[in-house]
């Protein structure tokens, strides 16, 4: 498994994050997570990323308990945080000269990846010169130059407008599913989920544990445009919301 939790617990001092979080993420597999404001999405993801470690069980990338920042890691934030003095080939590299690639290879790599990532003549824009997509592009081919086995995306879409935000699903679902990258994506558009997922895990109100696990059984999921005319779409995104509901009826 690219992606093992194993009775995963989180705690913040008195406050409990996550409980009992256990499932596992396939090499490749894309997953989303859904649930309420608070109940421990992000958590999960920093734990994936080595940035916070488990209270209690175990996370695993490629067989190995993460103990810190790793390598097999990609961190993708809804804010894209590039740096404003580097240009976006320089931003695309940063992490491969934080690595101590050489200088060619750098390059070679950054130009490639804004070439897959259609940025292909900006890269000695700056960041002011993009649109927000475009940004957000940049970020995801930033992303994919240090070679990550996995790809964490924390609502990478959330600050787009309804069409460039269309446009950039397409886009990072091709390039991801091209590669390859095994993808957990946190969410609270359901649709999205729908579109993007291989399966979706439902967490409960905080602190979260996963209450469902939904496999999407539809085609297209490297061309979320063509996934979103099916019919199907719609009751997968209903079935999320009565687990939903259903919890905060519980809670």
């Amino acid at each position: 498994m690219a992606l093992e939790f194993r009775k995963v617990a989180k705690e913040f001092g008195a406050l409990t994050a996550v409980r009992d979080i256990s499932f596992e993420v396939r090499e490749g597999e894309f997953v989303s997570v859904v649930g309420p404001s608070g109940c421990g999405k992000s958590t999960i993801l920093s734990m994936t990323a080595g940035l916070y470690q488990p209270t209690r069980g175990e996370v695993l990338v490629s067989g190995e308990a993460v103990r810190g920042p790793n390598a097999h890691v990609g961190f993708m934030l809804q804010k894209d945080l590039l740096l404003p003095w580097r240009t976006i080939r320089a931003n695309v590299e940063f992490g491969l000269e934080a690595r101590g690639a050489g200088r060619a290879e750098r390059r070679a790599r950054a130009e490639a990846e804004l070439r897959r990532c259609q940025l292909a003549g900006f890269e000695d824009h700056y960041p002011y010169q993009l649109s927000g997509g475009m940004r957000q592009r940049a970020a995801l081919a930033r992303t994919l130059a240090i070679d990550p086995e996995i790809i964490l995306l924390d609502e990478p879409f959330s600050a787009l407008d309804a069409q460039t935000k269309l446009i950039l699903q397409n886009s990072f679902a091709k390039t991801i599913a091209a590669e390859r990258k095994t993808t957990l994506l946190i969410t609270h558009d359901l649709a999205e989920a729908v579109l993007m997922s291989d399966r979706i895990l439902v967490l409960s109100e905080r602190p979260g544990t996963i209450v469902a696990e939904i496999a999407v059984d539809l085609p297209h999921r490297d061309e979320p445009l063509k996934r979103r005319m099916m019919p199907e779409v719609s009751g997968y995104a209903a079935e999320l919301f009565r687990h939903l509901k259903l919890e905060e009826k519980a809670a």
